[in-house]
């Protein structure tokens, strides 16, 4: 539980990512070097178990109740499995860790429960048919829930490492979900950062679509691409007469040690919603209920895709 401005409330993260032992090597291939975490100044944990643990430590510390730990390259299942296995092991505390994983639908690979897409850096549309063959498996699974990356998509540690980032923003905007959020209406769909600069975007696709949710991570540096004057109180206070407070999911954008748990996005975001003056139970929504209440508590499962 986290203090907050309306007494102690449960925190779930929707948006962390899980930097695994095979992520960095990825990296390292793609740079030709042995190893990449000196240039960044990162720590490379030895293990999935020990990177899951120290989550589990880091989110106790931080009074965060539960997290969705992201798989920050294509088929790396695996890894995020092992977290969760890791965190199902603790008796105490066994729905600690959720498992989303990021799929890319042009290769082939498994389909797992929770799904994270950026059709920016796949460089695909929403309306390929590969990716609504990949919804077809998806929705075979009970309670499937799909990430989906709209907007400014800009890796910084790529760019510190040097690496080309061939994204193509042509598949960034929010609206292309439209249609395939209607096609699948079992299937939660997740729109991270309120859009990422869409938005506007963004909040139709959601009042149109019930299954929608936008998720509040990150600093949300894209409101500098706004032509009115924007802010975070404006943006909550605009998402919430739009999409009401069901359909918001805190999330920190957190990744790296030692940096850890990214504490100033939520106490911003705690600030803002405050100052708008949220109620208590807008707020235990927001900041864990919602994820609580659609996110798998089991997602490591698969089918396979051909």
């Amino acid at each position: 539980m986290a203090a907050t401005p309306w007494g102690e409330i449960e925190v779930f993260d929707a948006h962390l990512h899980f930097f695994s032992p095979a992520f960095f090597e990825s990296l390292a291939h793609q740079k030709g070097v042995p190893e990449v975490g000196t240039s960044l100044g990162w720590d490379i944990p030895s293990s999935c178990p020990e990177l899951a643990d120290r989550w589990i430590a880091e989110l106790d510390s931080q009074g965060v109740a539960a997290a969705v730990l992201i798989a920050s390259i294509p088929n790396d299942t695996g890894s995020v499995a092992e977290a969760v296995k890791r965190a199902e092991a603790a008796k105490s505390r066994p729905e600690r860790l959720h498992a989303v994983s990021m799929v890319n639908p042009l290769v082939p690979g498994p389909v797992p429960r929770s799904i994270f897409l950026f059709p920016a850096m796949h460089r695909y549309s929403l309306h390929d048919e590969r990716v609504i063959d990949l919804m077809e498996r998806a929705a075979r699974h009970p309670a499937p829930l799909v990430y989906v990356h709209c907007g400014a998509l800009s890796v910084g540690f790529r760019r510190k490492l040097g690496l080309p980032s061939a994204f193509d923003m042509a598949f960034s905007n929010p609206i292309d979900l439209h249609a395939l959020a209607v096609q699948f209406p079992g299937i939660n769909f997740v729109i991270p950062h309120f859009g990422a600069g869409y938005f506007r975007e963004a909040l139709m696709v959601a009042d149109l679509c019930p299954n929608v949710y936008l998720d509040t991570s990150s600093s949300n540096k894209w409101m500098r691409y706004q032509t009115e004057e924007i802010d975070l109180r404006r943006v909550f206070r605009r998402a919430l007469e739009v999409v009401g407070p069901s359909r918001l999911l805190f999330g920190s954008d957190s990744s790296w040690f030692p940096r850890g748990w990214v504490r100033q996005v939520f106490d911003d975001q705690v600030a803002v919603l405050a100052e708008i003056g949220v109620s208590r139970d807008t707020a235990c929504a927001i900041l864990g209920g919602n994820s609580r209440r659609i996110i798998p508590i089991l997602s490591t499962t698969a089918v396979d895709r051909q």
